[in-house]
């Protein structure tokens, strides 16, 4: 594996496969994108479950912070964190050696640009799409599981936004954006590579909008519930474009988390490869996540109510006013169902958000 800007002298892994006395295996993780919002929610899942493990962090530290893990970990209960994060991007590792010599019991690819609103077409596509058919190729060829984050961006603005039905997993390929064609060139590798090697433990997860704790650092990619937070405890009113009837699949990242995992085979075997939804199944109105950000901060009637104002027409022309995911796929192939409803899981982390 080699550092970052340029090195050329193999990065050496902080802990191998085995504890200190070499007599019995440690079970070991590879999380790309580790120190971010979702990555270091998962990092300490994985430790919660297996307590003994050592989690290698790969993450450019571009958005991502150590003080996430720090956060997790903390928050999951799990102690520090002991693994190794290594500071460069997923392109910068060699994975067949890497996996040769870590054995991991699973590797998870969270790694990419996730700013909606960079336009650096090549930038976003060359850090989010290429590449990947090494990475799946060393895996399959170390018997790893792979699992990696593709996005609800790969749909754009489908027929079923319109007619407000879930979106199948046949209705994605035209992206609004740049961010949701790089997911999109990102699925079209794996479904090259799943042609050649059939069988492959290959599992892309279309994350939803995700929302919960650890999105402090997020800018303004955080969820609407924690800038709708973030507005109300600064004495503000919280906006919302008219009249709040927009609605989207808000998913708890608790369940993103799950999911992810079960798509490793880590709550149970019977994982079928390919690309699937991820989501809570449930398309949330705006106004409905709002109100619950109220509740959660205890808000009374009449005090800091939702102002709302016209949508700019440069936006209206892309906006995404309804997603939800088709979740039935994803409950066959995965053996995996959302357990947390969203509304309830807002108001909650907004709770937690009082002090």
């Amino acid at each position: 594996m080699q550092g970052g800007k340029g090195g050329s002298e193999a990065l050496v892994p902080l802990a191998r496969s085995t504890d200190v006395a070499g007599s019995q295996a440690r079970e070991t993780f590879i999380v790309t994108g580790g120190a971010g919002f979702i990555g270091s929610n998962l990092v300490a899942a994985l430790l919660k479950q297996s307590p003994r493990a050592h989690v290698h962090i790969v993450d450019s530290l571009r958005t991502g912070s150590y003080a996430n893990v720090v956060e997790a970990c903390a928050r999951a209960g799990v102690g520090a964190f002991g693994g190794a994060i290594i500071p460069c991007t997923h392109h910068e590792v060699s994975w067949e050696m890497w996996l040769d010599e870590l054995r991991p019991r699973a590797v998870f690819h969270l790694g990419a640009i996730t700013d909606t609103t960079v336009t650096n077409e090549r930038e976003m596509i060359e850090c989010n799409a290429l590449g990947f058919e090494g990475m799946a190729r060393a895996c399959h060829a170390a018997g790893v599981p792979l699992v990696y984050a593709s996005s609800a961006a790969t749909y754009g603005t489908p027929p079923e936004t319109a007619a407000r039905k879930p979106f199948g997993l046949e209705a994605a390929g035209q992206p609004n954006n740049v961010y949701g064609y790089s997911k999109w060139m990102l699925e079209c590798e794996h479904r090259r590579f799943a042609v050649q090697h059939p069988g492959a433990w290959v599992v892309g997860l279309r994350y939803f909008n995700v929302f919960g704790p650890g999105e402090a650092r997020k800018g303004a990619m955080a969820s609407m519930a924690f800038q709708l937070a973030q507005q109300i405890l600064a004495g503000k009113r919280p906006r919302l474009f008219e009249h709040g009837e927009q609605a989207r699949d808000q998913v708890y990242v608790d369940d993103v988390v799950s999911c992810t995992m079960a798509a490793a085979g880590l709550h149970n075997q019977a994982v079928v490869p390919g690309v699937y939804n991820l989501g809570s199944g449930v398309a949330t109105s705006f106004r409905d996540v709002a109100e619950a950000v109220r509740r959660g901060l205890g808000c009374k009637a009449g005090q800091q109510e939702v102002e709302y104002f016209p949508m700019p027409e440069h936006i209206r022309k892309f906006y995404q006013d309804f997603t939800q995911a088709d979740m039935s796929a994803t409950e066959l192939g995965l053996r995996w169902k959302p357990r947390h409803d969203p509304v309830e899981a807002v108001e909650t982390c907004a709770r937690s958000l009082r002090g």
